[in-house]
């Protein structure tokens, strides 16, 4: 039995569509893991500068204690 026009014409519009949304996903596969990497990268830094206020902080202390104004 051969396959009407019709047929045809579904059978392509379905396989495309399929390939479509098969690539979509993929794209935004790829855009979400970046996004998460991103976040990361972002979270790490900021942790890396409270890190770095918090040893400042410390050290001045360090240094109000080892050297006491005089007034």
């Amino acid at each position: 039995m051969a396959l009407s026009r019709r047929e045809i014409a579904k059978d392509v519009v379905q396989q495309s569509t399929e390939a479509a949304i098969g690539s979509a996903g993929h794209v935004v596969a790829i855009l979400f893991e970046t996004a998460r990497k991103i976040t990361a990268e972002v979270g790490a830094f900021g942790t890396e500068i409270f890190e770095i206020a918090e040893a400042s902080k410390r050290a001045g202390e360090d240094l109000d204690d080892t050297n006491p104004v005089r007034s």
